[in-house]
């Protein structure tokens, strides 16, 4: 974009950023590998011998860790220099039995880089040895989009093509869901110049890759000053507006609610609330532990907090605020079913504010296991213990999925 493409502070004007954002669309689709193909991979499967598998990164120890509990062995796709958690630290050691006495992960696939994995030849290994893979956010970040969809034939456990959705700023990305569904998001700011209250600005950063470089402005001025600020200091491109997207801040907590939905399920409800986490992010917390006078005094120095996820806690939310949660599970799902055939399967969740009323607002949709589940592994979550009496995190409910799809030979409802 050229110089008459912007305004008379440098940002690219918002006309022009939809005609980009349409231009790319049309470029972005090629055909998804074909059902049939990812099944007659499965029916090569001895399913007695089944194993997990996931790329090492995100929430692969929670997987890893409710596989063996559901009496799974593992595989865990490493990338060299990243490998020593996986191969080292969690490597398992099984007695002559075969059960499980330390460790989660069996076997490690070593490869250069995390976005080999859709590579024919690790492909083979991964099938050769019986894998039902459970993808991750890292798994698609890494590898991409349409290479997960149009390259991977090994069986993915959970909605393949819903993963797109996750890809901000495609045609039917999660906000279209959510508009879709009734689904309570905060107000899209459509250009700088509109903004008249605090807003958050969402974008790639520039050095860290899979990670955005959030800001905040109450107007236009803050705005183009924190901007270019970031813009100085390499946090963020002097393009970023094609690709950023500004809303309304929700003033309130923030809860990532842990879903599940089954297909498998007959008797009880298919959504269960398994859990809720939330996050530490980097450096707002500890930018949020300064007097408000330090605060200001970074800021008029030029120091923004980044919102960069660093770990989770767990959380419980009070019981009025439990219906709403499954409402909103209950609206995602029906959706996903309507416009992403065939809908959400297993782990899911949607990440929200709740603001001083009581009302959630969704601000973010994972499609697969999130990315705060770890925190609940080996202990479970609160409401999935008291659903299933007994440790139940999201790792172990989505391998007790895949067991009871192999034992009622249902596994071709839970794989895509």
């Amino acid at each position: 974009m050229g110089s008459s493409d912007r305004n008379e502070n440098g940002f690219v004007k918002v006309d022009q950023i939809k005609d980009y954002n349409t231009a790319k669309l049309s470029e972005i689709r090629s055909k998804m590998i074909d059902r049939d193909e990812v099944l007659t991979v499965l029916d090569g499967y001895d399913l007695k011998k089944a194993k997990i598998g996931a790329v090492a990164s995100h929430s692969a120890l929670d997987t890893f860790d409710g596989a063996v509990s559901e009496g799974f062995r593992t595989v865990a796709v490493c990338q060299k220099g990243r490998e020593k958690t996986f191969a080292d630290y969690f490597r398992a050691q099984r007695d002559n039995s075969g059960n499980a006495v330390r460790g989660v992960v069996d076997e490690a696939v070593l490869i250069d880089k995390f976005k080999e994995t859709v590579l024919p030849s690790v492909q083979d290994q991964l099938t050769n040895n019986n894998v039902l893979f459970v993808p991750n956010r890292s798994f698609v970040s890494y590898c991409g989009i349409d290479a997960v969809e149009d390259k991977f034939k090994v069986p993915l456990v959970g909605s393949r093509n819903l993963l797109r959705s996750e890809e901000r700023g495609d045609e039917k990305d999660y906000y279209w869901i959510l508009e879709k569904a009734g689904l309570p998001f905060p107000k899209k700011v459509e250009k700088p110049e509109d903004i008249d209250s605090l807003t958050i600005i969402k974008v790639h950063h520039k050095v860290k890759k899979l990670e955005r470089g959030f800001f905040t402005a109450k107007d236009y001025d803050q705005f183009v000053e924190k901007s270019t600020e970031l813009i100085k200091q390499g946090v963020i491109e002097k393009d970023f507006l094609k690709e950023a997207r500004m809303e309304q801040y929700i003033i309130g907590p923030v809860f990532n609610l842990d879903f599940f939905r089954s297909p498998l399920e007959e008797k009880g409800e298919q959504l269960e609330l398994l859990g809720v986490d939330w996050r530490f992010e980097t450096s707002l917390d500890g930018y949020c532990r300064l007097p408000g006078k330090q605060q200001v005094e970074l800021e008029e120095d030029g120091v923004i907090p980044e919102y960069t996820v660093c770990g989770h806690n767990s959380a419980t939310l009070r019981e009025s605020l439990l219906e709403a949660a499954f409402e909103m599970g209950e609206k995602y799902i029906e959706a996903t079913k309507k416009h992403y055939d065939p809908g959400v399967i297993g782990p899911f969740c949607l990440q929200t504010c709740v603001d001083k009323d009581l009302n959630f607002y969704i601000y973010d949709v994972a499609p697969r296991i999130g990315g705060g589940t770890n925190v609940h592994m080996s202990v479970g979550h609160p409401y999935g213990n008291a659903l299933w009496r007994k440790e139940m995190s999201t790792g172990r409910r989505l391998s007790m999925e895949i067991r009871r799809a192999i034992e009622q030979e249902r596994i071709d409802e839970i794989i895509t």
